[in-house]
């Protein structure tokens, strides 16, 4: 059976971040992950996007009062993704930045993750 495509509004959200890279979507949990060179850096669910942000990042997403993704609304667990501010998505200039900001997020959390493979196995190998 052929992966369903992705919804217009997603689609739409893929072309104005092409400029950062070959941005792939993909259904996850009734939403999209969206991803470039397999990480994923923003996600979609109720169309509305979310980027992924670390502390390095998230001071620019909550000193404009924006609120982290929360998978269930009537649950008080969030997610480490932000929505941008709605002006961002009206312009891809606007919304470039954001994005580039959750990609390099997902970037140094692969970074962090492979460097804390590499001691484990280090660790192993003693």
């Amino acid at each position: 059976m052929p992966a369903q495509p992705p919804s217009e509004y997603v689609a739409t959200l893929c072309e104005m971040m092409a400029p950062l890279g070959d941005v792939r979507a993909r259904r996850m949990f009734g939403g999209y992950g969206l991803s470039i060179d397999g990480l994923t850096f923003a996600l979609v669910a109720d169309d509305t996007l979310y980027f992924k942000v670390d502390d390095v990042n998230r001071a620019a997403f909550t000193d404009l009062a924006l609120e982290p993704f929360r998978p269930m609304p009537d649950k008080p667990t969030t997610l480490s993704y932000y929505p941008p501010p709605d002006s961002a998505l009206d312009e891809r200039d606007e919304l470039l930045p954001w994005a580039r900001s959750g990609f390099e997020a997902a970037l140094r959390a692969a970074a962090k993750k492979a460097a804390k493979t590499k001691r484990k196995k280090a660790a192993v190998a003693e």
